[in-house]
């Protein structure tokens, strides 16, 4: 099996799609706000968060989010789109998650975690599940690669 074979590979059940269009969607959005709102949302944020070459940094993580969410959203290499998503739900908990937990405790961590902890654990999802049905990757399991 090659890596698009398994990228396109899904045991996921029928509603798993929700879990797809959760996931794609807001990445889809999130990173689409980065270059529309850079000083809150991308380079200003990751700036202010202590991310290295915030400029450069803005603008590659947004440019991942568009193009992963709108591959997840399609169902297309689903398996491999959400690699880096999970990148950077892990990066985005651990920079600015932490510090709150650190600083203000458990309850204020799980409140502004909720979004962050739902992508991760979504996108996880669809990682060892794949697409499911209603997926381009379906064209692709059906095709043989």
């Amino acid at each position: 099996m090659n890596i698009v074979q398994w990228s396109a590979k899904s045991d996921a059940p029928t509603p798993g799609i929700l879990i797809r269009l959760m996931v794609g969607a807001v990445f889809l959005s999130e990173g689409i706000q980065k270059f529309l709102y850079p000083d809150v949302r991308g380079a200003g944020r990751f700036e202010d968060i202590g991310i290295p070459f915030p400029e450069f940094t803005g603008y590659f993580v947004g440019g991942f989010e568009v193009l992963c969410g709108a591959l997840v959203l399609l169902g297309l290499f689903t398996r491999l789109a959400v690699i880096p998503l999970i990148v950077i739900m892990i990066v985005a908990i651990t920079t600015t998650k932490i510090p709150i937990f650190l600083e203000d405790g458990f309850w204020e961590m799980a409140h502004a975690s909720r979004t962050d902890f739902s992508m991760l654990l979504g996108s996880i999802f669809l990682l060892l599940l794949g697409s499911g049905p209603f997926a381009v990757d379906g064209s692709i399991r059906k095709g043989g690669g």
